[in-house]
C-alpha cells in the first residue's frame, strides 16, 4: 500500500440515487460531497451522526466497496480502493471490516454460530489446521469477553444479542483490521447490553490498534467513544471537529438542534421548545444553497441563493454562512 498517513480518505464523494419512471422519474443526492479522513498513524474512533436518511448508511457502504460512488474518491493509504485488484481487494477486506446493527440477520439459523468463525479462517487461510483454527478462535472470543464453552455450538437463536454482536467482533479480530466500519453497532440492543459493546470498542482500539468509523443517530453513545465527530444532514457535512468542541460549543444550528433533542434524565429540566421534524428525508438536486435553510432559526438570503462554503474555526471546520 502507499506509504501516505491516512488510513482512510474520502474526497468529495458523491452517491446519486434515481425513483419513480420516465417522466416522475427523479435522482435523490444521498451523500453530497463529503470529504473525511482517519489518520494511519494513531487508532481513533471517527464518528458519523445524523437523522435517519441523512446518508450515513450510505457512505459506509461506499467505504465497504459495496456501493461505487458517482464522483470523488475513497482512499485507502492513498490509494482508491476501486482500481484495486483482486488479490488487493482480498487484503483491502481483510483490513477493513464491519459490523452492521443487526447481529441476528448475519447468522444464517442453519448453522451454529461457529460457522462464522470458521468461514472466515477458511477463506483467509489463516490456520494451518484445525486444532491451531480452534486456538485462533478461544483467543478472539476471549478478547471480546465471551466464554468458547457458551457459545460455540449453538445456534444464533440461543444467544443473546450482545453476545450475537461481540461475536461478529470476535470474526473481525480474527483477521487483525486495521479499521472497522460499525454501523449503528448498539442501536438495536439493550441499554443494559450498550455499554458493554461500547466498551468493547474502546478495548480493542487501545489494545489492538484498531480504529473505526462508528455510524450512529445517538450523539450520547457517539460521545462516550469518540475522538472525532462529523455531523451529516442531508448528505452533507455540516460541522466536522473533535467531538468534546463540537458537543461543549457546537457551530452549526442542524448541530445545536441535534444536541438539544437530547433528552436528559431530569425531570426539572423539560423541554422549552418543540423539535421540528424534517419535511423529506432526502436531497433533490433542485436545492441550490444551504440544505438547512426550510428549518434554520437564523436562515438570511444568502442562504437560500448559495452552497455554504467551508470555514475554518479553531480545530473545527463548519459549513455555514453565519460564519465569515
Amino acid at each position: 500500500m502507499s506509504t501516505s498517513t491516512n488510513l482512510l480518505e474520502l474526497r468529495e464523494v458523491t452517491k446519486i440515487f434515481s425513483s419513480g419512471f420516465l417522466i416522475s422519474r427523479k435522482r435523490i443526492i444521498a451523500v453530497d460531497e463529503v470529504s473525511f479522513a482517519l489518520p494511519g498513524d494513531k487508532p481513533i474512533v471517527f464518528t458519523l451522526a445524523g437523522e435517519s436518511g441523512s446518508g450515513k448508511t450510505t457512505i459506509a457502504r461506499i467505504v465497504l466497496g459495496f456501493l461505487h460512488p458517482d464522483k470523488g474518491e475513497v482512499l485507502y493509504f492513498g490509494r482508491n480502493i476501486f482500481s484495486f485488484k483482486k488479490s488487493e481487494l482480498k487484503n483491502y477486506y481483510r483490513e477493513v471490516q464491519a459490523v452492521f446493527q443487526d447481529p441476528y440477520s448475519v447468522y444464517n439459523p442453519i448453522y451454529t454460530v461457529d460457522h462464522v468463525l470458521y468461514t472466515t479462517i477458511k477463506k483467509y487461510n489463516i490456520a494451518q489446521d484445525d486444532y491451531e483454527a480452534r486456538e485462533l478462535i478461544d483467543k478472539a472470543l476471549t478478547s471480546v469477553g465471551l466464554r468458547a464453552d457458551e457459545v460455540l455450538g449453538k445456534y444464533p437463536y440461543q444467544l443473546s444479542g450482545g453476545q450475537r454482536q461481540r461475536l461478529l467482533f470476535a470474526r473481525c479480530l480474527l483477521l487483525r483490521p486495521k479499521l472497522i466500519v460499525a454501523d449503528e453497532p448498539v442501536s438495536m440492543l439493550d441499554a443494559s447490553l450498550r455499554a458493554g459493546i461500547l466498551n468493547l470498542i474502546l478495548d480493542l482500539k487501545d489494545k489492538y490498534g484498531i480504529s473505526f468509523l462508528y455510524i450512529t443517530h445517538d450523539l450520547s453513545t457517539a460521545n462516550y467513544i469518540s475522538d472525532y465527530l462529523a455531523i451529516i444532514y442531508r448528505g452533507s457535512i455540516v460541522e466536522m471537529g473533535p467531538i468534546d468542541k463540537i458537543l461543549q460549543d457546537p457551530l452549526h444550528p442542524y448541530t445545536k438542534l441535534l444536541i438539544d433533542s437530547i433528552p436528559k434524565p431530569d425531570p426539572n429540566k423539560r423541554w422549552r421548545t418543540k423539535v421540528a421534524l424534517p419535511p423529506r428525508e432526502f436531497v433533490a438536486e433542485e436545492i441550490i444553497g444551504c440544505k438547512f435553510y426550510d428549518r434554520c432559526p437564523y436562515r438570511m438570503d444568502i442562504c437560500y441563493r448559495k452552497k455554504p462554503s467551508i470555514k475554518q474555526i479553531d480545530s473545527r471546520i463548519v459549513y455555514c454562512h453565519l460564519y465569515k
